[in-house]
């Protein structure tokens, strides 16, 4: 009887744990969302929500200050979609090539070389962008500038390969042996069987895989402030240079900006529409993720 108490006990404990780590992380996000909307109502007072959004000049430290957010929206997406059509497909290509194409023993020592791109730190990336990946692509395109979207995004579908790849392989790897087996008794060979069976059951965590690569993507600062420039610029060209949000908010955070001015307050204004730019995002692909999953 008294064994039972004390597993009682420790459970309530642990249950109590848990819960408290839940609401710890819940409350940090709530605090976080709530700073950045107090600090950036200050600015919505002064410069009009339509400025800020459909404005095509982001100079906030100017002497004739422009508020318009569009060319570090832009950039972020520019340099995210770079990252993304590259690191997606080719993620994906890697992980089932490691699922499904390679013996145990083969992938148990390439897939922890490819996650170790995952522990180098992203300033050493924007040097690696600026040093090798800018002259390479130089190269091929002499017009290219020292520091532009184009060499800052496929930098960063480096960095986010690897969560790509280990989370699309672990989703891979969860799907039963039984369907493969099904399908390769009925006839199919091993890539019909990838492509036609073990994709389309792994789907729901392979997009999440793509979410969190995605996230990263938007969020990252050290390779777009050093490789991609820092001067907002609104334009389509990947080969020209361009500011996104993340590297103006280490440009001003850098900066003697006296507290409670309009150009400190970009920053958090910048952040606020970071964050809201993200969560909707993220929220659109997990609903795309449930839709998948309904269908199969």
């Amino acid at each position: 009887m008294g064994t039972r108490q004390s597993r009682g006990w420790v459970e309530k404990i642990f249950e109590t744990w848990f819960a408290a780590c839940a609401y710890l992380s819940v409350a940090v996000t709530a605090g976080i969302v709530l700073t950045l909307v107090w600090e950036s109502w200050p600015f919505f007072q002064q410069v009009g929500l339509v400025e800020f959004l459909f404005e095509k000049e982001w100079t906030p430290l100017f002497s004739d200050a422009k508020f318009g957010i569009q060319p570090l929206l832009l950039g972020t997406l520019m340099t995210t979609l770079i990252a993304c059509a590259v690191a997606v497909p080719l993620g994906i290509l890697i992980a089932a090539t490691l699922s499904e194409f390679m013996s145990s023993r083969m992938r148990q020592v390439i897939k922890p070389v490819i996650e170790l791109l995952a522990g180098i730190p992203s300033v050493i990336f924007g040097y690696f962008a600026l040093i090798v990946v800018t002259p390479f692509l130089q190269k091929w395109i002499p017009s290219l500038p020292g520091f532009s979207l184009l060499a800052a995004g496929l930098t960063m579908s480096f960095m986010i390969l690897p969560l790509i790849v280990s989370l699309s392989e672990d989703a891979l790897q969860a799907v039963p042996s039984s369907l493969r087996e099904a399908s390769q008794a009925l006839g199919g060979t091993v890539w019909e069987t990838t492509w036609k069976v073990i994709l389309p059951s792994a789907s729901s965590g392979i997009i999440s895989a793509c979410i969190l690569g995605v996230s990263r993507a938007i969020g990252e600062t050290m390779v777009v402030a050093i490789a991609a420039g820092q001067q907002p610029h609104w334009t389509l060209d990947p080969t020209e240079p361009a500011a996104t949000m993340t590297a103006f908010m280490v440009q001003v955070a850098l900066g003697d900006l006296p507290h409670g001015s309009l150009g400190y307050q970009t920053v958090f204004v910048v952040g606020l529409t970071l964050l809201l730019m993200t969560l909707a995002f993220n929220f659109l692909a997990l609903q795309f993720r449930s839709r998948i999953r309904k269908s199969f």
